[in-house]
């Protein structure tokens, strides 16, 4: 829990991505944490995963200001969210990296369907899944568009949280 507060919380904060730490009654997907309207509802009490607040910031930093202030409760597991779950997941590998967190803080053992390592191995070696998303939304960009940009590439984020609406 050590990272709740000393990192993650003070990091929403400077990104201007809300929360409210107050107690959830319902089961919800992830313990401890939903989404009402834009804002991230954590439950300390209920929390097991402090990581998995991370990526739950993601998906609300990850969609314009119009969609964000509307998402509510679970993140429907469809293909039309496939492309938020993935710039959620490459946005919170870079958000552990800035922080200086250990990314299995966020890609524990018990989430993404036993495939964590292979994740955060896949970042490692240079995988992009999610990141043209990411870039398509100016966050950041891959190697090629940041060596013609003479800027850093990702995990390296241009900005923390999507303002404008590409489509």
């Amino acid at each position: 829990m050590d990272y709740l507060f000393t990192s993650f919380l003070p990091f929403l904060d400077t990104i201007g991505i809300t929360y409210s730490l107050e107690p959830i009654s319902e089961d919800t997907f992830l313990p401890g944490l939903k989404l009402r309207n834009g804002t991230l509802v954590i439950d300390t009490d209920k929390l097991f995963y402090p990581g998995d607040l991370l990526h739950e910031a993601g998906h609300l930093a990850c969609v314009p200001p119009d969609v964000r202030t509307t998402m509510s409760d679970t993140i429907e597991n469809n293909d039309i969210n496939a492309a938020g779950e993935m710039m959620a997941m490459a946005w919170s590998y870079a958000a552990c990296l800035y922080l200086g967190v250990d990314p299995y803080v966020v890609f524990h053992e018990n989430g993404y369907k036993g495939g964590a390592q292979e994740i955060v191995l896949g970042y490692k070696n240079g995988n992009i899944m999610g990141i043209p998303m990411l870039q398509l939304y100016g966050m950041c960009y891959d190697y090629t568009m940041a060596a013609q940009l003479n800027t850093q590439p990702f995990p390296h984020m241009q900005k923390w949280v999507c303002e404008v609406n590409p489509f």
